[in-house]
Order: C-alpha cells, then sequence, then structure tokens
C-alpha cells in the first residue's frame, strides 16, 4: 500500500508540473545533460492561460481520481490545488531522460514557492525514504528515486534500469522460450549521487551551448521537445543481415527538435531534423525544391481519405545506401531481376505518390478502398527493366499477390486496384482541385489526411454497439484533418509543420483535448465494465503472467 502511495504521489506532482512554464532561452539547456536522450519543456504562463486548473477538475477522469477512496488525502490536496506542492508552478520546467550502461535515468526539475510544503509532500509521498543534506540542498531519497531541494528549486530522479532491457532480449526467440522473458530490473544506481551530479552540472557537459538546442528554443510554442536518437537508441547487438552493415550512420547525430502550440481549432507542431555530417551533406546536396503537384491533381476522385507526396534527386539515394553500406547487397539482389541500382537511379525523376481514395464496402460487405501509387519516370529504358522485373515479381506471387493494374505513359507510372483508375490517372484528365494544395506544397514533402471521411466511411452501423456508436460520436465531432508540409533543407536541418485542424475553431485546442479525453474516458470506463461482464459470464481463467484474461480449456459443463 505504502509503494502505491508514493507512485500516486510521483503521478500528482508530474501531473502538476506539465502546467510548468520555461523560458524561451536556451539558458534553460544549462541544466539539462548534453547526454539526454529525450527533453520536454513546458510554458506554464500560456499552458493555464489556456486551460485554468478548474477546467481540469471537471475533466471526467480527473472526478473519478478524486472520488477513488484508495487514493491518498494528501493527493487529493494536491490535486484540488497544485499549489499545495509548495512547486511554483508559474516557473520553469525541465523533464528530460538519459540512457546509459545500467539503464538510465528520468529527471523532473523546477523551481519551489514554499519549500516547507514540499517538504511535507515528500514525507506524505513516501514515508520510507531517507532524508540526508549535503551542500544546501536535503536530499529524500530510496533505491528507486532522489528528490534534492533548497528553498528555490527542486529535482527530482527516478531509477530507469528497464530503459536497457530490450538490448538483452533476443528478438529471434520463439515464444515461450525464457531467453524473451524481460531481464530482472537491477536497482544498483547510487541516485542521490544522480541528483547531485544534475545540480552541479558544468556548462560544458548541458545542452546550454547546443546550437540545435538553441534553435528549437527560439521557435514558438507552448510546448517543446527534442529527441536525440544518437544517445537513446542502439544498433549494437544486432544480427543478421543487420550486422552487415553500418546502421550506426542513421543514429549518428541525429536529433529531432520540435515546438508545438494549442491554438484555436489546431494543433500544429513545427519540427526540425538533423543528421551527422556525412547525412547532413547528403540531404544538403540532394534535397529538392518541391513536389510535382500535378501528380496529385491526376487523382480521378473527391473521395480522399489520404496522401502523402514526396520528391528528392534520386542519386541521393545512391549516396545514402553507399553510407550505409548496402549498394552492394542491392545490386546484388537487383541482378537476380534483370537490372542493378544505377538504373533504379535512371529510372525515376524523384517524385512520388501515394494515395487511399474512395472506402467502401465491397460485395462481401468488407471495407475496401482504392490504393494508387505514382512515380514520375525518367529513363525509358532503364525503367522498363524495372517494370520487367516487377512482372517478374507478380507471376511469382500470382497466387498470393494482392489484386494491382499497373501502367505507364511517357510521365508517369502508376499502380491502382483496376484498370479504369490507372487509366484516368495516366491521361491527365481528371485536373481534380483539393483545396488543401496549396497548403501542403512549397517543398520536397506534402501530406494529407482527412479524418471526417474516413470516419464517414468507417462509420458503425445504428444497430451497432452503443459504446462504439458514442466513440464514434465524440471523435466525429472533434477531428477534421492533418496538413503535413517541408521537408526544406535549412540552416543544417530539415523542417516539417504539422497542422491537426479540428472541428471547432473557436476553441482553444488544449480546452477541447482536455473535453474530449473526459468524454473518451467516461467510455472507456463503460467498455471496461462491459467487457468485465462478459469476462465474468465467460469460461475465462486468468493468466498469472498477464493481465488479460484468457479462455479456460476446461469447461465447466
Amino acid at each position: 500500500m505504502q509503494k502505491r502511495i508514493a507512485l500516486l504521489s510521483f503521478a500528482a506532482i508530474i501531473a502538476v508540473m506539465l502546467f510548468s512554464s520555461c523560458g524561451k532561452t536556451n539558458k534553460q539547456g544549462r541544466y539539462i545533460p548534453a547526454n539526454a536522450g529525450v527533453v520536454f519543456m513546458l510554458d506554464g504562463e500560456s499552458l493555464n492561460a489556456k486551460l485554468p486548473w478548474d477546467e481540469v477538475k471537471q475533466n471526467e477522469i480527473f472526478k473519478k481520481m478524486m472520488a477513488d477512496t484508495s487514493v491518498p488525502s494528501f493527493a487529493k490536496l494536491i490535486m484540488e490545488n497544485p499549489e499545495n506542492s509548495g512547486v511554483n508552478i508559474k516557473s520553469a520546467l525541465i523533464m528530460f531522460m538519459v540512457k546509459d550502461t545500467l539503464g538510465g535515468y528520468a529527471a523532473v526539475m523546477g523551481n519551489l514557492k514554499d519549500a516547507g510544503k514540499f517538504k511535507q509532500f515528500l514525507g506524505n509521498a513516501n514515508k520510507e525514504a531517507k532524508e540526508t543534506s549535503k551542500d544546501g540542498y536535503t536530499y529524500f531519497s530510496d533505491y528507486k528515486s532522489s528528490v534534492g531541494y533548497n528553498k528555490d528549486k527542486f529535482i527530482i530522479t527516478m531509477n530507469t534500469p528497464q530503459l536497457n532491457s530490450m538490448d538483452k532480449m533476443n528478438p529471434m526467440s520463439e515464444p515461450g522460450d525464457t531467453s524473451f522473458i524481460m531481464p530482472e530490473l537491477e536497482y544498483t544506481r547510487d541516485m542521490n549521487a544522480i541528483t547531485a551530479m544534475v545540480i552541479n552540472l558544468k556548462e560544458g557537459n548541458s545542452l546550454g551551448k547546443n546550437e540545435r538546442f538553441g534553435d528549437m528554443m527560439k521557435t514558438k510554442g507552448d510546448m517543446h521537445f527534442w529527441f536525440n536518437a544518437e544517445h537513446f537508441n542502439s544498433a549494437a547487438g544486432m544480427g543478421g543481415i543487420t550486422a552487415m552493415v553500418n546502421l550506426n550512420k542513421l543514429y549518428e547525430g541525429a536529433v529531432f527538435t520540435g515546438a508545438a502550440s494549442f491554438d484555436n481549432g489546431k494543433i500544429t507542431v513545427d519540427g526540425k531534423s538533423y543528421g551527422g555530417k556525412e547525412m547532413t551533406d547528403i540531404y544538403k546536396k540532394f534535397s529538392a525544391e518541391s513536389f510535382d503537384k500535378s501528380m496529385i491533381k491526376n487523382i480521378p476522385s473527391q473521395n480522399l481519405a489520404g496522401l502523402f507526396a514526396l520528391s528528392f534527386k534520386p542519386e541521393g539515394l545512391k549516396e545514402f545506401l553507399k553510407l550505409l553500406g548496402m549498394d552492394g547487397m542491392v545490386n546484388m539482389g537487383a541482378s537476380q531481376l534483370g537490372f542493378n541500382l544505377d538504373d533504379i537511379i535512371k529510372a525515376n525523376k524523384g517524385d512520388f505518390l501515394f494515395a487511399v481514395t474512395d472506402i467502401k464496402e465491397d460485395t462481401a460487405k468488407e471495407k475496401d478502398f482504392q490504393l494508387l501509387v505514382a512515380a514520375s519516370i525518367a529513363d525509358k529504358n532503364s525503367f522498363n527493366k524495372l517494370v520487367d522485373a516487377g512482372k517478374k515479381i507478380l507471376n511469382t506471387a500470382r497466387d498470393t499477390a494482392p489484386r494491382y493494374v499497373f501502367d505507364h505513359n511517357d510521365k508517369y507510372f502508376v499502380i491502382t486496384h483496376d484498370k479504369p483508375t490507372t487509366q484516368t490517372y495516366l491521361t491527365g484528365t481528371a485536373n481534380t482541385s483539393y483545396p488543401f494544395i496549396d497548403k501542403i506544397s512549397g517543398g520536397p514533402m506534402g501530406g494529407f489526411v482527412n479524418f471526417q471521411y474516413i470516419m464517414n466511411a468507417l462509420k458503425p452501423k445504428p444497430t451497432a454497439d452503443s459504446i462504439d456508436l458514442a466513440t464514434y460520436d465524440a471523435s466525429i465531432k472533434m477531428w477534421d484533418n492533418l496538413y503535413i508540409s517541408g521537408g526544406n533543407f535549412k540552416d543544417g536541418g530539415i523542417t516539417q509543420h504539422w497542422e491537426i485542424n479540428l472541428i471547432d475553431k473557436n476553441t482553444n485546442s488544449l480546452k477541447q483535448l482536455n473535453t474530449y479525453s473526459s468524454v473518451m474516458g467516461s467510455i472507456n470506463e463503460k467498455r471496461q465494465a462491459k467487457n468485465m461482464d462478459k469476462w465474468k459470464n465467460e469460461d475465462v481463467m486468468w493468466d498469472t503472467t498477464s493481465t488479460m484474461p484468457r479462455k479456460n480449456p476446461v469447461s465447466k459443463k
């Protein structure tokens, strides 16, 4: 019970911190280790203005937690008013995670408004923790976590040895093989030492002078995030064909940064992807200016579920494969089909389109759709070699391959599910007008997803389960569409812009997300209750290795 109280307490304070603020300068990177794999920074002043805590308290999930008798009274006191924790919710917040040889650790830091209240909160949250003092800081810790604080600020660090557990698992083991079981977690780290290290972090070992991090902080947003793939991922330990290629080049220097804003009627994310020197050189040299908009206009349907358009210089693919050491393997495999890597490069101009349209019921009353894939053609002789290879593959897999029809003219190669669609696309007579084209164009990539069309096409029948109908009703009133644009190479990285549009254009998206999560929380509670009733009425027994029930092979009869 005491451990449950501690977990609920930490969850409560994390929830409070989600509405803390961060500065707009790179001085915040000064307190984050340079090898942090994941970082979140939140602007509390903006978030509190867009979603006051009184509105959070009206959320059905929140109300359920407040009514839960197992939640300690001190946790409810903080949930009622986050400032009861002693945390200054209007001050800077930093959350980050570091992965290392022992697994890793996560941290949350911010400023205090009342150190006395904070000390009281810690005492209630974990009565088994030990309290010590050193260099003006009080440390409150057990083997899994540590809290260091003085009268002005605090930092919470949590041991996460599970971060490297997946590296110790054998992905090739068969089901039931004990080598696939998650290794036992070892909490051998001195968490007070980790907390002290972060408190006394030297600027040279932080993100304080990282130019990419500084560029991220200059981007407007309610929330900023940082993902360093090199520090959080590793190709080490991979076997088979992956051991023959240089996958580390994908992780080397790879960083993704972004800033998210919760504006009226939409959620926007402005991101930027970086790579190592060699990957960056390829991006810079072979990035295209813009995708071919006419490829979108050729789609012969207004019933568009979604699409993704991409343009790049084909020569870049060859350099990319060389960098990974895969060019030899590609040539070896291609030669068996009658072409080589140079034919792939010469065959296409680098423009590609993927689209899904016309979702409907087929003759068997199953949902079907039209898939369209198109590519621009450059050298016809090389392209014909690829077509011949494709025919050979389809002939080999004739009995198992899905139904596709492909054809080409001088400009495009296209694959669809039927001949009329293929031919109409190639003639270019559709000239379909989509209002979003200008929104996603101007860069090497663009995408669109029509949530409204997809949900209407998959709408449950009036006789469907009431819970499914409620889920559909809540979602159709919430989500409109998604725009994706960017792909331009700028200041050492590739830019992206994501815009999720909501049906209600007059209310900020943070409030709408709060309302939507409240409705979905109530629906999910009804679904869980229904499932429990179903399991009680069926011949079910509980699997001790899982939290889910499974059929009892022995009948009650």
